[in-house]
């Protein structure tokens, strides 16, 4: 309970700490440079997630295409 307590403080003082340094012009450019980084982040994960789900797509399309043409020349040989 005790370090719940102090983790509550320090997430309390952090936020008054960013209020006070947003005010000032640097701290707004420091602000939008750190939104703009994460901004970047976030995107290149995404990008990176849809990147690979279309490779698993395209992975899985041709998986079933071997599969399908497998059974076919199972199916000729019967």
């Amino acid at each position: 309970m005790r370090r719940l307590s102090w983790l509550i403080v320090g997430v309390a003082a952090g936020f008054v700490a960013a209020h006070f340094v947003n005010q000032t012009p640097e701290g707004r450019r420091f602000f939008e440079r750190v939104n703009r980084g994460a901004r970047e982040f976030s995107d290149a994960l995404a990008n990176g997630y849809r990147e690979g789900e279309a490779e698993l797509d395209e992975t899985l399309d041709e998986v079933e295409r071997r599969l399908s043409r497998l059974e076919a020349k199972q199916h000729a040989a019967d």
